[in-house]
C-alpha cells in the first residue's frame, strides 16, 4: 500500500501550469514544510520539505485557495521518477501525488489570533462568559446529546 498523510505549511505559493491539448488540466506543484517530531544526532533541521503535485481539480483548488504559509493536510501517494538534465546528469525525484488536500486551520487561526473554527463555518461562536466558559445559545437544548 502506498499512502501518505502530511500536515504542514506551504513554503511559497503553488506553481501552476496547464497541460496542452484539447482538455487542458491544471498541474500545481508546491512544497510543504512538515515539522519533525524529534531532533536526531544534533541535527539543526526541524522540518522536512516535501514536494507535492496536484492534478486536475486538486490543482485548480491549490491555485485558487493555497498560498505561502497556509497550513494544510494532504493525503496522497509517493511517486518516484528520474530524468536526465541538460548537462547529461541523471536526476532522481520523489513527490507526493495529492489525492486530497484540506485546510488544517481557519483563516482566523492563520492570522495568529489563536482562535480555531472549522473551515467553511461562518456562524459566530458564542461569546465566553466571565467565568471562562462559553454561553450556550437559547433554543439549542434539543440538539444537545445530554441533559
Amino acid at each position: 500500500m502506498n499512502k501518505v498523510i502530511l500536515m504542514g505549511r506551504l513554503t511559497r505559493d503553488p506553481e501552476v501550469r496547464y497541460s496542452q491539448g484539447e482538455n487542458a488540466m491544471a498541474i500545481a506543484r508546491y512544497t510543504l514544510a512538515v515539522d519533525r517530531r524529534f531532533n536526531r544526532n544534533n541535527d539543526d533541521q526541524t522540518a522536512d520539505f516535501i514536494g507535492c503535485v496536484a492534478f486536475g481539480r486538486a490543482g485548480e483548488f491549490a491555485e485558487k485557495y493555497l498560498h505561502k504559509g497556509t497550513k494544510v493536510v494532504v493525503t496522497g501517494r509517493i511517486q518516484t521518477g528520474s530524468y536526465t538534465n541538460k548537462d547529461g546528469v541523471k536526476v532522481y525525484t520523489t513527490d507526493v501525488v495529492v489525492e486530497d488536500q484540506e485546510f488544517a486551520e481557519s483563516k482566523n487561526s492563520s492570522a495568529g489570533d489563536g482562535s480555531f473554527a472549522p473551515a467553511g463555518r461562518t456562524a459566530p461562536a458564542p461569546a465566553a462568559a466571565g467565568d471562562g466558559f462559553m454561553n450556550i445559545p437559547d433554543g439549542i437544548d434539543e440538539e444537545l446529546p445530554f441533559n
